[in-house]
């Protein structure tokens, strides 16, 4: 439909109706989620028996805060410290895939490129299983014919982040390379021909035309590392992530402290999501 054209009534009626119900199906579980973590009830649900800070501060025999759940505090901590060097990881080594399939030609490149896109494609619950099977063998293998036991090929902590390491750097090179695919590589030969290295053209050039593409992709990656559930679920040691033991505890049964954490997330994503928007918005003169 041409948009300068006048719009029957049915078309505006139903637009707006699917506005509003897009929206409401879209944030309305997160409302009551941030409403509930408010609420003064011993259960994570209605009905709503007054209003109480309890399930952020309380530290009682019957119920403890947020601040006060060492339990809790100590998962978050986990993923806060995975998504870290998750997201370091991913953004190095995604920005060199980026660089080779982008400025590099090489035999079986196209090959190489799609078997690169394989754990996007793959379930995360046969990720996680593969990686671990694997990582198992091979830690069997060792111990049995050198006498060694290397901790990372058990289930833990620098197990779960390998595993999540295997897929989001993917999706950081993807994004990467979209930025890398519009750079005017007549910039480069301009350097090169100033007497810049090779070393230096890609820290002053190309790097700070990849700099908002670095930083979404780097916060997204942390994200992703942060809430990733079904990989983790089969790498996972004694210290359980956020969102395993969310999990949990919503099966043996939990207290509105799990709504207090989702309130908690739901405005730090949004906050990191804001910074994010304003520091890697593209300089004007790019």
């Amino acid at each position: 439909m041409i948009r300068s054209l006048p719009q029957s009534k049915p078309y505006a009626w139903g637009f707006k109706l699917y506005i509003l119900f897009y929206f409401t199906f879209l944030f309305a579980p997160l409302v009551v989620t941030c409403v509930l973590a408010f609420n003064d009830s011993q259960f994570p649900s209605l009905p709503w028996n007054g209003f109480t800070f309890d399930w952020f501060t309380a530290n009682q025999a019957d119920r403890v805060g947020i601040f006060n759940d060492q339990i809790n505090l100590r998962s978050i901590w986990t993923s806060a410290q995975t998504a870290f060097f998750v997201s370091i990881l991913s953004t190095v080594v995604g920005t060199c895939a980026a660089f080779l399939f982008e400025q590099e030609d090489f035999r079986f490149k196209n090959s190489l490129y799609f078997l690169m896109l394989a754990p996007l494609v793959i379930p995360g619950v046969i990720l996680g299983i593969s990686i671990l099977s694997s990582v198992n063998s091979l830690g069997i293998y060792i111990e049995d014919t050198f006498g060694l036991d290397f901790e990372m090929l058990r289930p833990g902590f620098w197990l779960v982040v390998m595993g999540q390491f295997a897929f989001i750097s993917t999706f950081v090179s993807l994004v990467i390379s979209a930025r890398l695919k519009k750079f005017d590589r007549t910039l480069e030969e301009a350097a090169y021909n100033l007497g810049a290295n090779r070393f230096e053209v890609i820290w002053h050039i190309t790097l700070k035309f990849l700099k908002p593409a670095l930083i979404s992709s780097g916060a997204v990656a942390f994200l992703m590392s942060f809430e990733n559930f079904n990989t983790t679920l089969f790498l996972v040691g004694s210290d359980a992530t956020l969102p395993i033991n969310l999990y949990l505890q919503l099966r043996d049964g939990s207290t509105p402290v799990i709504n207090a954490i989702s309130f908690l997330l739901i405005v730090g994503t949004s906050m990191l999501a804001l910074i994010n928007l304003t520091f890697s918005k593209p300089d004007k003169d790019q």
